[in-house]
């Protein structure tokens, strides 16, 4: 486990990257002795190269506070399929290159869903729990399904080192794809976000504060998720940064006024999301609705969320029942 993330294991559907495993060191060995021709590695790597390499310096990363790599098996189904992390990481300046290989044998078939995959999961290791402000690619100017990639992936080519390196006896260039982290962003909610909405309403941590505790079953969420959606008296809004998905608002109409509900995935509390999607969700709502008044339910247990509404100029209103019931009114 690396003491630098608070959360150790990122998935996507029956994908997961998690903290490279020893297990895994002799297929890793394998794939770069393979793959030698775009790393930079200057020899094949041994048994011996390959055992000392994760005993002194694998091993040391995981009790860093700030390591300058972080490195993951890219598993599908607990079968590890590749690997690669975030390296050369600037903590000072808040940047870091990707790296990433997958099992060769993959690569003909697999390789823009294996890439486009990994990208998504180490974005969320980036962006979203290491707040780095930049990622990016260092690649030579011999991989078109690799920069294919990364464009579709949003990352834009910054820069072309003109024949800045010696490979088969010629100098050819190197290519630098880059991500610069966004600022949370607000859109509307989508049949798309059926799974991810009910992770959420059905993750313990979360449940623990919401106002209805029946059990919730897919079938059922599917149904109320999609009555919420095409309601026209329903503003459903999903953050995201970087088009990844960390939390929802949603805002139910009742004559002048709207009940909101937001949420933030478990793994990203403590982070400051939370105030940023009521804040931005707010906003939003009154900017294209008429509603002039919001109102806000939470319970007396919720103490993060009772500072967020609070921080926010969020007036009390009523305590009653275990919750208390917070206004906003429209500024004219």
């Amino acid at each position: 486990m690396y003491k630098a993330l608070n959360k150790q294991v990122y998935k996507s559907g029956d994908y997961t990257i998690s903290p490279i495993r020893f297990e895994d060191r002799l297929d890793i060995m394998k794939w770069r002795n393979e793959q030698i021709y775009h790393l930079r590695q200057n020899k094949p790597l041994t048994e011996i190269d390959q055992d000392n390499y994760f005993k002194n310096v694998i091993q040391i990363l995981f009790n860093q506070n700030l390591p300058d790599q972080i490195l993951f098996s890219f598993l599908k189904n607990n079968v590890c399929i590749g690997y690669g992390g975030l390296v050369h990481i600037n903590w000072t300046d808040k940047n870091a290159e990707i790296s990433f290989i997958m099992d060769t044998s993959l690569e003909e078939n697999y390789f823009q869903d294996y890439w486009t995959c990994f990208l998504r999961l180490i974005e969320k290791v980036a962006f979203v729990d290491l707040k780095l402000h930049k990622i990016f690619t260092y690649a030579y100017d011999i991989r078109p399904n690799l920069f294919k990639v990364l464009l579709q992936a949003s990352y834009f080519e910054e820069a072309r080192l003109i024949e800045h390196c010696f490979f088969e006896d010629n100098f050819i260039d190197v290519l630098i794809h880059s991500k610069i982290n966004s600022f949370l962003k607000l859109r509307k909610a989508s049949i798309k976000d059926t799974d991810i909405t009910f992770d959420w309403a059905t993750n313990k941590r979360i449940r623990q504060y919401s106002l209805q505790k029946e059990d919730i079953t897919y079938k059922n969420h599917k149904l109320w998720f999609f009555d919420k959606i095409m309601s026209n008296s329903c503003v459903y809004l999903i953050a995201e940064i970087n088009k990844t998905p960390i939390g929802s608002i949603r805002f139910d109409i009742e004559n002048d006024k709207a009940v909101l509900s937001f949420l933030l995935d478990p793994s990203l509390h403590g982070k400051g999301y939370g105030k940023q999607i009521l804040e931005k969700g707010c906003k939003e709502f009154f900017k294209i609705s008429k509603v002039k008044k919001i109102l806000g339910l939470v319970s007396i247990k919720n103490l993060p969320s009772i500072r967020t509404f609070k921080k926010l100029e969020f007036t009390k209103i009523l305590e009653q029942n275990e919750f208390i019931t917070f206004e906003k009114i429209k500024q004219l």
